[in-house]
């Protein structure tokens, strides 16, 4: 991840309701990116196409503080460029993130935790084999975790 793609990642603007995952191109959101452990995903022909984190960046604060997060497990999170989300590439976009994972960490229980009214990414984590283990509620979202094992 370079400082010029996170600017890239954190400009894109998601139509409602996807917009929660809209950010603001900040020092410290770029700061985040760039040394968090997020990896950019780059099509054949170089173009930016999504990215994704592991581990702590992965995981929301309030699932932290609620205990959400005690099972060994790699926490999963990725973000799609609006453009292609919608349209049938989610499969293979997170099919590559997790065989990426998998050769790092091989016999692995992911975990992902998501918005609980995106059920477009809900349905296509369960067709990759990802079933709900918890929900909690934030002040403004429910969230659901689903692991993988």
């Amino acid at each position: 991840m370079t400082r010029e793609l996170a600017a890239e990642i954190l400009s894109w603007k998601y139509d409602p309701p996807y917009d929660l995952y809209n950010n603001e191109v900040t020092e410290s959101s770029i700061n985040e990116l760039v040394h968090e452990g997020y990896l950019a995903v780059e099509d054949e022909t170089g173009a930016l196409i999504g990215f994704y984190c592991n581990g702590h960046s992965a995981q929301v604060p309030t699932g932290r503080e609620l205990g959400a997060y005690t099972e060994g497990a790699i926490d999963v999170g990725v973000g799609m460029h609006p453009e292609l989300t919608g349209k049938g590439n989610g499969y293979v976009f997170f099919s590559f993130v997790l065989n990426e994972l998998e050769t790092l960490n091989s016999h692995s229980i992911f975990r992902l935790t998501v918005a609980n009214f995106n059920k477009r990414a809900i349905k296509l984590y369960e067709n990759l084999g990802f079933k709900k283990t918890y929900e909690f509620k934030t002040d403004t979202n429910e969230f659901i975790i689903m692991l993988k094992w």
